[in-house]
């Protein structure tokens, strides 16, 4: 009898596992608590919040609207504000009641601005003293070990995947505080040729057209999907075959209007817009993930996104490892051939030669046939979504096997 008892509890675990999400929404947690609106609103306007949310154990380091104007009256860029408030993001989680069982009393945290690399040194962590009485103090390692700011209360707990704790102030940094340059200061070109894209940024300066394109959408959000250096030092002979306007049209096919952050591309697959697309002519491209994988597609060819050169609201630059080509200006790949038909076996009828005439004749496949029809969905696109049936599919069989096992116990 309790052998069947333990069976049945392992059962229904597993249909709680099935039923419970393992992700977390920073904002919807913050919405709950007015006193942080201000932080809430900045977390969003800055884009740390879908950072934060992709991360499975982080600490936020809450302050409330008070603090937040106090910071605000400093009059910080967007920029700088975000690896500020990064400052206050750990990367482990610390409830309320492991922070007064730090192991010795003190404990060193890294934190998101850190991660971004900007941070030298050990400006990106922050100390954790749990002094007697149950004080906890916190301070940026670059401000002289100072801690400054105290512990206010635990806003809300999800162990071990997030913990917002309030704090009493912004913690000082002089590194996370110190001007951050706006987009219309970035040098585009600067950047990619710096970190293996040199061939691209040239042939992007040496039209005027398309990198008047780019600088006029900086301000307002722009993604660039950079090809390497030999990928594209190979693609150069087909892109001075282009006309003028191809040419063009193409090197502003390779940047998109928005920003896109890798965590953005990581959660959302789909059609959008680039700076080539104009009324009719689309130009447009899909992305699409697949785990911790970035891909990008046309009915031409796939591109998978290699490395991140600059992703800093509101520009990112990416690297990939082939040139991405629009259907508007290449042709697709040949259909291929159908295989050869087997060999009759001896003992059938032999074709007629009028027949063999009539093969013989039949025109070969047109150069000019897409490998795509527009109006087809890519193969991959199809398995993609067998494959979503069949995990929901499977799903609901495991559920259902687990129910039957159950009634059977009974």
């Amino acid at each position: 009898m309790q052998q069947r008892q333990h069976l049945a509890l392992l059962i229904f675990s597993v249909f709680v596992l099935f039923q419970t999400s393992n992700g977390h929404n920073i904002t919807r947690l913050l919405a709950k608590h007015p006193s942080l609106s201000t932080f809430n609103h900045y977390l969003t306007l800055t884009h740390l919040a879908p950072e934060i949310n992709r991360r499975t154990t982080i600490t936020v380091l809450a302050l409330d609207n008070a603090a937040m104007s106090a910071l605000l009256d400093k009059n910080p860029s967007i920029y700088t504000l975000k690896n500020i408030l990064s400052l206050h993001v750990l990367l482990d989680y610390f409830g309320a009641k492991k922070l007064h069982q730090i192991t010795n009393g003190t404990a060193l945290a890294a934190t998101m601005f850190q991660a971004t690399g900007v941070a030298p040194g050990v400006s990106g962590f922050v100390n954790i003293t749990d002094f007697k009485g149950g004080k906890v103090g916190f301070g940026a390692e670059d401000n002289g070990g100072n801690l400054e700011s105290f512990f206010v209360k635990s806003v809300e707990e999800l162990p071990y995947n997030i913990s917002v704790i309030q704090i009493t102030k912004a913690l000082p940094s002089a590194v996370a505080e110190a001007p951050t340059p706006g987009p219309s200061q970035l040098n585009l070109t600067g950047i990619m040729s710096a970190h293996g894209c040199k061939v691209f940024a040239d042939t992007l300066l040496a039209n005027p057209e398309a990198m008047g394109t780019y600088e006029d959408n900086v301000n307002g959000g722009l993604t660039v999907f950079c090809p390497l250096d030999d990928p594209f030092k190979a693609f150069l002979p087909k892109y001075k075959n282009l006309t003028a306007a191809g040419k063009a049209s193409f090197l502003e096919f390779c940047g998109v209007p928005i920003y896109l952050s890798m965590s953005m591309m990581r959660s959302n697959n789909g059609l959008m817009n680039t700076l080539a697309t104009d009324g009719a002519k689309k130009f447009d491209l899909t992305v699409q993930n697949d785990g911790q994988e970035v891909t990008l597609k046309t009915k031409i060819n796939t591109v998978k996104i290699v490395g991140t050169l600059l992703d800093e609201q509101p520009v990112a630059i990416y690297t990939t490892d082939k040139v991405l080509m629009p259907r508007e200006l290449f042709k697709a790949a040949p259909t291929p051939a159908p295989a050869p038909a087997p060999e009759e076996p001896a003992d059938a009828p032999k074709s007629s030669k009028s027949k063999s005439k009539s093969k013989s004749k039949s025109a070969p496949a047109s150069d000019e046939s897409p490998a795509y029809s527009p109006d087809e969905d890519p193969a991959d696109q199809t398995a993609d979504d067998n494959a979503a049936v069949s995990f929901v599919g499977g799903r609901f069989a495991a559920l259902g096997l687990s129910f039957l096992l159950l009634f059977l116990l009974l």
